[in-house]
């Protein structure tokens, strides 16, 4: 059932006034691919434009933090912890995972799926006058628990 529908087909903001307060969490992912030199100068702290994780770390935080602002039909979350964490995974690709958390009526999926997306393209930002052919792939839940629809852990994928 999609609940940003009401019964006439307009678009509506999901009504959680009656839903229980609980501790709700949700873990996401994206991935950065990039020539093998471009990966190399982020890792070493040579790119001149400073540290690209640090940077790409406090956009995904900010990105959590507005999430109702860009998704229109987002409530706004009063989140307690929005911690990413950006790596290397081989020679030509970068993993940001976000998890945010909170006590609240609804989900926090979207806030760490907005924090990975806008840290991926605050990567590509930082890195495209080298490498403009970087890609960002694989923006997905991972993980997401509590609230009346239980538990998610996403499949590896084939």
């Amino acid at each position: 059932m999609l609940t940003h529908l009401d019964s006439h087909g307009r678009a509506n903001m999901v009504d959680v006034t009656d839903k229980a307060v609980t501790s709700r969490e949700a873990l996401a992912e994206a991935r950065v691919h990039m020539r093998p030199e471009t990966l190399r100068m982020i890792v070493d702290g040579g790119h001149p434009k400073g540290d690209v994780f640090a940077v790409a770390r406090i956009a995904g935080i900010q990105a959590a933090k507005k999430t109702s602002d860009l998704i229109p039909l987002c409530h706004p979350l009063m989140l307690t912890s929005i911690k990413l964490e950006l790596s290397a995974l081989g020679d030509d690709v970068v993993r940001i995972q976000a998890r945010c958390k909170l006590a609240g009526q609804t989900g926090v999926e979207m806030e760490a799926l907005t924090a990975v997306s806008v840290a991926a393209l605050t990567i590509y930002d930082m890195c495209k006058a080298v490498d403009r052919g970087m890609t960002i792939e694989n923006v997905r839940l991972l993980e997401k628990s509590g609230g009346k629809s239980g538990d998610f852990h996403a499949q590896e994928p084939a």
